[in-house]
């Protein structure tokens, strides 16, 4: 019996030591940072109301993936694609709300699946200056634009590398306006949020689409391998919420809201002010 409570005192003893290691361990992830591309609506912009914050249809599923999971999380912007980016593959920042999937980023991030939204890109082009187009081939002996490290997915990336010429620049608006002044032949973005941005500008009426599309790609979350935050608990929890999320169809009504969201945001000169 003098051995049994010796064991038992034993144990809650050994229970109360590693109680506050467990806690430490449970309260790291209480907190996730995220950021994306900022020139991506409907998915994704900065917030006229809060510039340092990214809002649209991805922030606002990553927010209910973290509420389904108790923790907070800040979407914010860190400067243009090429720079969030790096601030996830470096761990400075957590996740991306929103990124392709490319063998380099499987090497510095995990990809949570499956994919919520599934986007096509296209070529843009002047309206007036455009050429033939039926596919991959005919961009050859052409100089287009793309924002730097985008990616259309892997097997558009190893074509274009080997075939095509193009130009990295920082932000989608330069690259509408290289194309109107005749510096380059076409732009490669997505459909829609090349769209939502032409039409902010005022470039709708100048700017043409030419079909068919050169890829359709899926949007992923994507957790950064340097993240302090990432272990299995978090990657499964992500990828058991994120298939609820899809099967419930939530991604669809939350892209739709932010269509609107981002209409409106353009009738008011606050709208404007995020770009």
């Amino acid at each position: 019996m003098l051995e049994r409570g010796f064991y038992r005192s034993f144990l809650l003893l050994f229970a109360a030591l590693l109680m506050p290691a467990l806690a430490v361990a449970a309260g790291k992830c209480e907190r996730l940072v995220a950021t994306g591309n900022p020139e991506y609506p409907p998915y994704l912009w900065r917030d006229p109301q809060n510039p340092q914050q990214l809002i649209g249809a991805n922030a606002d599923l990553l927010q209910h993936l973290a509420k389904e999971l108790g923790v907070v999380v800040d979407i914010i912007y860190t400067g243009p694609w090429s720079r969030a980016q790096d601030e996830v593959r470096t761990g400075r920042v957590d996740l991306i709300a929103g990124a392709f999937l490319t063998l380099p980023r499987l090497e510095v991030m995990d990809y949570v699946h499956p994919a919520f939204f599934y986007t096509p890109s296209v070529v843009w082009v002047h309206r007036g200056a455009e050429f033939p187009y039926a596919g991959w081939d005919d961009l050859r002996n052409r100089t287009g634009d793309t924002l730097v490290n985008n990616s259309f997915g892997q097997a558009f990336d190893d074509y274009a590398k080997s075939n095509l010429t193009l130009e990295g620049v920082a932000s989608l608006t330069q690259a509408f306006q290289k194309l109107l002044l005749g510096r380059t032949d076409y732009v490669l973005y997505e459909r829609y949020p090349g769209q939502a941005l032409a039409d902010s500008l005022g470039m709708q009426d100048d700017l043409l689409v030419l079909d068919p599309p050169i890829s359709s790609e899926g949007l992923y979350l994507t957790l950064s391998h340097n993240s302090a935050c990432n272990d299995a608990w978090l990657r499964g929890m992500l990828a058991k919420k994120m298939n609820e999320a899809v099967a419930s169809g939530l991604p669809d009504v939350l892209l739709q809201r932010n269509l609107q969201r981002w209409k409106d945001q353009q009738l008011t000169p606050s709208g404007d002010a995020e770009q």
